[in-house]
């Protein structure tokens, strides 16, 4: 769990805006790209059908298309 302690600022406009410490933050930014990384394994695992090639073989491949 992280631990954020937020400041809540209201201007004279009535917007609201949200203050936190950098390391909080920081903590919130990096939680939220491992539920991306999460979501995108999940999603590949999903649509695995089990074909594996060797990287060599993608490479010469790759190579081929270019030409």
């Amino acid at each position: 769990m992280i631990d954020i302690n937020p400041k809540y600022i209201t201007n004279s406009d009535g917007e609201q805006f949200v203050l936190l410490k950098r390391h909080e933050f920081d903590a919130l930014l990096e939680a939220l790209d491992d539920q991306d990384d999460i979501r995108i394994y999940d999603k590949a695992k999903k649509e695995d059908d089990g074909t594996r090639f060797l990287f060599l073989d993608y490479l010469k491949n790759k190579e081929s298309k270019k030409a």
